[in-house]
């Protein structure tokens, strides 16, 4: 015999003879003994003994695949069968098929529903604490039927508990060992349970009823059937009134609708309509409050209203906060009323527990996905006095009546930045509130706030609370909330509001250091422009200047009106690669060198060799492309202009009444190489002649795919021929930033140089 089925069969034997040594005869009543299992002899029987297996076979309507034993035959109508099941959610199915195949085999159909309730109460437990594999024996003869359960959890060994049929009328005393042995206790004819060294099990029995409702017994084993004869004094068994095992089983599988959207309210009530029947009650609700301030609300509802009077059963749900509810009946008092109301609590509670996490759950998400965008719209706002606008109205109404944002100056007085309410009549007496002073006043409250860096509430009028708003170790503030109007701040919107104050000061010191980036940006690229162009009779000068979209950075493009030793005056015009600090430093190199060098009377050519070398040796990498022309009046109150260019675009020659055309000869730009070629070009300015300067965030400003390019610029110059040097320079930096909705990606420089002699 192999290993495994030796164990089993030895197993079997010690059960057997557990059961069958003990002392025969009547015991004193109430006593617990073991009673006598049915042998071979005793009557006809049919037994199926799920346990001890050798083949795998599918059980009947479930997909929970069972081991099956051969059957074997002690007598003419004697059939045995063994299955094994595994600790699974499906196998209290799959022994009410088997239960329910022995009983029809056996013609027992009067026991069905007790056997498929307490089979079911038996597999559930032992699946759920025992977690092993289950060994199912039904023995069924003609008086009764016989189940054990057993599993391979570790237990006591040579221990044995056994009960017998209960006739008490107090179902709330009959069992110290939970609800699944009380309805055992309550249904069985006998009953018991047996430690082994592999594992321990539980068993009952269940006898036929005549015409008299007593029980059929079959002839009683050797040594007597024990403890229902000690409990039944000998005398026949009593029935009390109380539930039907048909009742018993639908209310404890009732359950709520998956595929429902809220399947509580109908879930409970049909729970609460099995248990008022069962009990006799009149009426019964229940009640739920989900903390939400919406109160306590009726969840379900059976027949009438209690009468005035009438002693209520109460059987407040166990659930957590902040769920609170009870169940009511109006039912005569009975011994099963209250034990089956508990029961039925309990089960109701389990599913608003699962409902409580459910919408916890839910809730939390809404929070995140609130944060988030939250975070988001404080991010997208660089502005110090827009982003302390938008804070009042991400948390109003969600999270309060009203909201007040204070900043702090560095002195730590407060100042109301912004507020709101969510019935604007009411915002006019919020603001007096908040300018209101005094030891008690919400002044001196936010200012706990804000030195103690801690939460403090808020009294009335406009009660709520308030919580400092810091950055990076530094106070910038506080956030005043008002609470809600039908209830307090439950502790995960005081969580949120913390997380929404902490966001929200990182947003402001942002924007904070932001605006002084732009500030310094904005005053080093003034610096790096001359205030205002000279006016000069007969020259006419206008520039327009046009900073990258990013406000907080330094641009290299750069121009320049410069008075010559001789008379002359030198336009300048570059542009030095790269953005930022570097590139500032870089361009004020430039006109430094250029201005010193200049003064000292260089030529041009002298001039742009000197700075050149400058650039190599102290440019950091970076070079620069270079216009310059010396301007001086010529003859016939014309212009002569000597055109150096040092790797730059060249300039548009607009003619009053000629078109415009590009004139010059490129060099090679600054800073990239020891030597430089720079040739000059001799251009004539006749009166109304325009000379157009420009830099490359015009020609390269983009349409998608599309630049603006040179030739579109000498196009757009053309219709501008007899205007005044500031028209042309404003017409064409209207145009080049109309040519794309985006900001501009470079800096844009424009200088025109007009021959305004009459």
């Amino acid at each position: 015999m192999p290993r495994r089925a030796a164990r089993r069969t030895a197993l079997a034997s010690k059960q057997l003879t557990a059961w069958g040594t003990r002392p025969a005869g009547p015991t004193a009543a109430g006593a617990r003994t073991a009673p006598a299992i049915p042998r071979a002899g005793d009557g006809p029987r049919h037994v199926i003994r799920v346990g001890l297996a050798y083949g795998r076979a599918e059980v009947e309507d479930t997909k929970v695949s069972a081991e099956a034993g051969p059957t074997t035959s002690g007598g003419p109508d004697e059939r045995i069968r063994r299955v094994r099941l595994p600790a699974d959610r499906r196998t209290p199915a799959a022994a009410r098929a088997l239960v329910r195949s022995v009983l029809a085999a056996a013609s027992l159909d009067d026991l069905l529903n007790e056997a498929l309730l307490l089979t079911t109460e038996l597999t559930t437990n032992a699946v759920e604490h025992a977690r092993t594999e289950l060994d199912i024996e039904v023995v069924a003869d003609d008086t009764g039927l016989t189940v054990t359960v057993s599993d391979f959890a570790a237990g006591s060994v040579d221990e044995l508990t056994v009960g017998v049929r209960n006739d008490s009328s107090e179902i709330n005393e009959v069992s110290e060992r939970g609800r699944g042995l009380l309805l055992v206790d309550h249904f069985a004819s006998r009953w018991g349970t047996t430690y082994l060294p592999t594992g321990k099990g539980v068993w009952f029995r269940l006898d036929r009823r005549d015409a008299a409702g007593q029980p059929v017994a079959g002839p009683p084993p050797a040594g007597g059937w024990g403890p229902a004869t000690a409990r039944s004094g000998g005398g026949p068994v009593t029935e009390h009134p109380g539930p039907s095992a048909g009742a018993m089983s639908e209310l404890m599988q009732t359950a709520p609708d998956q595929y429902a959207e809220d399947p509580l309210p109908e879930f409970a009530t049909e729970l609460l309509t099995r248990l008022a029947e069962m009990v006799g009650a009149a009426g019964g609700v229940v009640r739920l409050d989900r903390g939400d301030g919406q109160g306590t609300q009726v969840l379900a509802r059976y027949g009438r209203a209690p009468r005035a009077g009438n002693e209520l059963l109460q059987v407040p749900l166990a659930v957590h906060r902040p769920y609170a509810g009870e169940l009511e009946l109006d039912a005569a008092p009975s011994t099963y009323a209250r034990p089956l109301a508990v029961l039925t609590a309990e089960r109701l509670s389990l599913h608003l527990e699962n409902d409580r996490l459910r919408r916890a759950n839910v809730r939390r998400q809404a929070w995140l996905t609130f944060l988030a965008e939250a975070s988001e719209l404080l991010a997208q706002s660089l502005d110090v006095e827009l982003t302390m606008a938008l804070i009042p109205q991400l948390v109003v109404p969600r999270l309060g009546q009203w909201c007040a944002v204070h900043t702090a100056d560095e002195w730590g007085q407060l100042r109301l930045a912004a507020a709101t309410h969510a019935d604007e009549s009411v915002l006019p007496q919020l603001h007096k509130v908040l300018r209101e002073t005094g030891t008690d006043s919400v002044q001196a409250r936010l200012r706990e706030a804000s030195r103690t860096g801690s939460q403090v509430p808020l009294g009335g009028p406009m009660e709520g609370f308030a919580v400092p708003l810091v950055a990076r170790g530094q106070r910038l503030g506080t956030l005043a909330v008002g609470r809600h109007q039908r209830h307090r701040h439950d502790p995960d919107e005081v969580a949120v509001l913390e997380d929404v104050a902490r966001r929200a000061a990182l947003a402001i010191e942002n924007a904070r250091i932001h605006a002084e980036r732009r500030r310094v940006a904005q005053a080093l690229q003034q610096s790096l422009l001359p205030p205002a162009l000279p006016v000069v009779e007969g020259i006419g000068f206008a520039a327009e200047y046009v900073p990258t979209g990013d406000e907080a950075e330094v641009g290299g493009d750069f121009y320049d009106v410069l008075p010559l030793p001789d008379g002359r005056w030198l336009v300048v015009v570059g542009d030095v690669s790269g953005k930022g600090v570097e590139a500032a430093t870089v361009t004020g190199l430039v006109r430094d060198v250029i201005r010193v060098l200049v003064g000292d009377g260089k030529p041009l050519p002298e001039v742009l060799s000197r700075l050149n070398e400058t650039l190599v040796e102290r440019g950091g990498g970076r070079y620069c492309t270079l216009a310059l022309a010396a301007v001086g009046p010529g003859d016939g109150g014309r212009l002569d202009v000597a055109l150096h260019l040092a790797g730059h675009d060249r300039p548009v020659l607009l003619r009053a009444g000629d078109g415009a055309d590009f004139v010059g000869a490129g060099g090679t730009a600054l800073g990239l190489l020891d030597a430089i070629s720079s040739p000059t070009a001799q251009v004539t300015l006749a009166q109304g002649d325009s000379l157009i300067f420009y830099t490359d965030g015009v020609t390269e400003r983009r349409r998608g795919r599309e630049l603006f390019g040179t030739d579109r610029l000498r196009e757009s110059a053309a219709p501008l021929a007899g205007y005044s040097a500031d028209v042309v320079a404003a017409r064409l930096r209207s145009t080049a930033i109309g040519f794309s909705v985006e900001a501009p990606r470079d800096d844009i420089a424009i200088l025109v140089l007009r021959n305004d002699g009459l």
